[in-house]
Parts: structure tokens; C-alpha cells; sequence
């Protein structure tokens, strides 16, 4: 993936983990927004609104969210995939979800990224904790997507 030199690569957190699934079970259930609310370690992600599969780069899906006790639905675009190795998206503040997976011996190597480098307000994703706050909820969210994926 190349990304834009004009975007500084600072503003970024991930947190990575040892899936012990094939990497292809693993980027079939990241790309299928229907079940995001079953590995999500925030506790804002609830049903699909619409969308389907996540195929590309441009790809459209809408999820019913609940933050700060307050109901919303937000739009999600594609902005990154490769098959089976990365997929991102963002929405109306521009900041990206992103997650890489990566082949090893233990099974595969997931990275959820917060990426908000190309946020349009990226002091106030800082000003509120984000960057601080967000990599422990990564990292639920990754032991989420084990255990979903242990269930299957």
C-alpha cells in the first residue's frame, strides 16, 4: 500500500495479535460489515444498516452506531483493499479503520489500525483522547474476532 507524502504517518495507532485461523477466514468475516458488532471492542457497532460483502476499493456499507448514549447510523466508504491482505474504510470525519493480515507459522497476524492522519478535524480526535483511548478497544476487539472466530 502506498500512502499520500503529504499525510503525516504520526497520527496512528495499531495493536496486533495471532489469530489461529487461515488468513482468507479471518479477511472474510473483517470484510462482511453484517459482523462487525460481533468483534467490536468499543461497544458502539450495532446492526447494518446496508451493504453487503466488502469487494473494493469504493465500496459503500451503513452501520447503526450507539456512543455517549446517543443512537446515530454512519456511512462507511472503502478506501484501501487488497484481497485477503488490507481493508479500510472511513466515513464523514475521514479518519480510517484499517486492518492488515499477514500470513505466519501460529495462524495470521491481524493489525487494526486507527488511522486519523487524513481526519478533517484531527485535533479534535486528540483534544477527546482517542489516540490514547482507542488501542485498548483495539485490542478487545481483535480478542473479539478470535473468539467469533473459535464459535464458527
Amino acid at each position: 500500500m502506498s500512502r499520500d507524502p503529504d499525510v503525516p504517518s504520526s497520527r496512528k495507532v495499531s495493536v496486533s495479535m495471532i489469530a489461529p485461523f487461515p488468513k482468507d477466514l479471518v479477511f472474510s468475516i473483517i470484510t462482511n460489515p453484517a459482523e462487525h458488532k460481533n468483534f467490536d471492542g468499543s461497544g458502539t457497532v450495532k446492526d447494518l444498516v446496508d451493504g453487503a460483502r466488502i469487494t473494493g476499493i469504493g465500496d459503500v456499507f451503513r452501520i447503526k452506531m450507539r456512543m455517549w448514549g446517543i443512537s446515530y447510523r454512519i456511512k462507511n466508504t472503502v478506501m484501501e483493499y487488497s484481497e485477503g491482505v488490507v481493508v479500510a474504510w472511513a466515513h464523514l470525519g475521514k479518519h480510517r479503520w484499517r486492518y492488515e493480515l499477514e500470513e505466519v507459522s501460529e495462524g495470521t497476524l491481524i493489525t487494526e489500525t486507527f488511522d486519523w492522519s487524513y481526519s478533517v478535524f484531527p485535533w479534535l480526535i486528540e483534544f477527546v483522547g482517542y489516540p490514547e483511548s482507542h488501542p485498548s478497544r483495539m485490542e478487545r476487539s481483535l480478542k473479539a474476532l478470535i473468539h467469533f472466530l473459535e464459535e464458527q
